[in-house]
This record gives structure tokens, sequence and C-alpha cells, in this order.
């Protein structure tokens, strides 16, 4: 017969393995997540700065503070103010001049690898010239002048091979590569004009094979400016993909200062939002915003500018947004003589620059 005790325990025996697999359950959904939370990481959003000028800045004597009005490492400053990517142009032959020149492979290269020691990824800007390349001029470097289109397809190659394999021998194995530096118009006049689109996109493609030899997981990103412009973007990319341009990333300059007529960017952020969503979705690529800057004197106002530039970079469906880079921050007035810098006259960084702390 049984007995009231073996019901008793029969009781416990139950609870204490409904306790067991609820303990069971509990710790395997917990670890389930934590699986889930490994296996699919919040994705990396860029908030970035091109820095090229420091070497120069720092050579000529100029002392950075931080918002305490201590002297301190540009790089610290940054970091502080939620930089963590920094991109760096460089020239084929550069000059010793310090606003239009340096940026040479070697300055290029030890910049990096400072930057990678500060925990910084790294974006390379191939400006394919011997000084600066934009869509109102991208002259070929000197010593590419006067080589027929096959050469030329040459030079382009083994100079972004050489480069690509200074930064691999030094560590570093930049995330993003531009091919070329806003352009609109082509690049490697007149050859890689974009009047005949064929011959642009042999010379990107070269590009990219190149970065892609030595760096195969780097993103190759084409460049054009005025971000908010999306018939311009589209007459560009269509041209592109009917020549079977190669490359990974859409990056997109936004400078409302420079707009006719100077606007406040709240007459074009929606323009800039609408361009970012129709690229990524018309050509299936990510997007970036790599250059934008506001007035260095009209600080809430930039401040504000970069709160909605990346928000409206973060809204961009299926992560393809990947973030936004400051063009110069550092690069204060009283030096550069540039106004749409980050810097303040007392060699602080302006609040601007907190945007990349207070966004997302």
């Amino acid at each position: 017969m049984e007995t009231m005790t073996d019901k008793n325990n029969q009781v416990k025996t139950s609870s204490s393995g409904i306790l067991s697999l609820l303990c069971a359950f509990i710790l395997f959904c917990g670890c389930s997540e934590k699986v889930e939370s490994k296996n699919n990481p919040e994705p990396y959003f860029a908030k970035g700065a091109d820095i090229s000028w420091l070497p120069q800045m720092e050579a000529s004597g100029y002392k950075f503070y931080n918002d305490n009005g201590l002297e301190e490492d540009c790089f610290k400053i940054l970091t502080d103010h939620g930089i963590n990517s920094i991109r760096l142009r460089t020239f084929v032959d550069p000059s010793e001049n310090p606003f239009s020149g340096h940026c040479s492979k070697n300055e290029t290269v030890a910049m990096a690898v400072r930057a990678q020691k500060w925990g910084m990824k790294v974006m390379l800007d191939f400006h394919y010239s011997d000084s600066w390349a934009d869509p109102s001029k991208q002259k070929k470097p000197k010593a590419w002048e006067g080589h027929d289109f096959q050469t030329l397809l040459k030079d382009l190659y083994d100079y972004t091979f050489d480069v690509m394999s200074a930064l691999k021998s030094a560590g570093v194995y930049p995330d993003w590569v531009q091919v070329g530096n806003e352009i609109p118009g082509g690049m490697v006049y007149p050859e890689g004009s974009s009047t005949n689109s064929n011959q642009l996109v042999q010379l990107i493609n070269k590009g990219y094979d190149a970065i892609k030899a030595v760096s195969p997981q780097s993103k190759v990103i084409l460049h054009i400016d005025q971000g908010n412009n999306n018939d311009r973007f589209r007459w560009w990319f269509d041209n592109a993909r009917s020549n079977g341009a190669r490359y990974d990333v859409i990056g997109l300059s936004y400078y409302p200062f420079w707009l006719p007529g100077n606007p406040d960017y709240t007459l074009s952020i929606n323009d800039l939002g609408t361009n970012l969503n129709d690229m990524a979705s018309r050509y299936g690529k990510e997007v970036m915003v790599v250059e934008v800057g506001g007035e260095e004197i009209k600080a809430q106002n930039t401040f504000d500018m970069l709160l909605a530039v990346q928000k409206k970079v973060l809204e961009v469906p299926e992560n393809k947004g990947l973030g936004v880079l400051y063009w110069e921050p550092e690069g204060a007035r009283s030096w550069s003589h540039y106004a749409l810098s980050a810097w303040g006259a007392d060699g602080k960084p302006t609040h601007a620059l907190d945007a990349f702390i207070s966004g997302k």
C-alpha cells in the first residue's frame, strides 16, 4: 500500500523535476539570446573625420586643446567626441605646400597606423592627382602625362596596388577605399571624363581590382558631390551601371554651405534622405556620407545639421546607411582659413563636434 510519506516524496520529486526543467529553459533562453546577440552584433556606424591636414598642422606648431582647455593629442580629443573612423586622402606626387600638398604614400601610411592605434577604422581616399581632385578639377598626375590610355590603366592599377600594399605591410587594411574623389565629371582628365563613360569605368575597375587584390574585405566607394541632388546621382550611377562599374558603396558629399544661395540645411536635408534611400534601393548598394561640413561660426546650426544627417543615414532600410564623416573638423580657420571646420579660435573643438556624441 502506498503511504502518505510515499505520496509526499512523489510530489517533492515531481516538483524538483519541474523546477529543474524551468531553470534549464530559462538558462537556454538566456544563452540563446547571448548567442543570437553575438551572431548578430549591432552594425558598425562610422562617425568619422577626414583629418589629412593634421600632420602639417602639428609640424607647424599648432596646438590642440580639449573642452577643458588642456593641450591634448588631436586623436584623443576626436575620440572623446565620438569619432571612431578616420578618412585620409592620398596624392600621387604631392608638393610640400601645407594646404594643397603633402598626403604622400608614406604620410598616409603613418597616419593610418596612428589612427588604428587609437582604435579607429580607416578610409582611404585616392585622388589620382598630385593635388586636389574635385568636381572642378581632375588633373592627372604629372608622371602619367603623355601616356596612352592602356598605359594609364596600368599606371592607375600599379599606383593603387602600391599604396594598398604599403598599408598592408604596416598592418592596416582599410575598411573603405575611394576610387577617386568627387568624380561626377570623371577623373584622370581628359581620358577619364564622364563624357566617355566607358573609359572612366575602365579606370574605376582597375582601381577596384587593385584594392581587392591586396585587401579583399575593403569596401570600394564611388563618391559624388551634392548628396541632396537625386537627378545628378541617378544620371551618374545609371551610366556607371550600364558600363559595368564595380564598387560596393555609394559615397555622398553634403555641404549646404556650398549650395546655390547658401541655404540652411533644413531646406535640403529631406532631399538628402530621399537620395540616400533611392541610391540604396535603386542600385542595391550601401550608402555613406563621406564628406559633410558646416560653418565654424555657426556651431549650433552645424550641430543640428550633423544630428539630422546622421538620422537620415541611420534611417536607410536594411542597415545600408554606413556612417557620416566630417571633412577636416580639426582644420581650424586660424591655420587653414577654411570656414567649415569644427574648431574654434581658442584651439578647442566647437559645440558642433558634440553631435557625434549625441547622435545614435
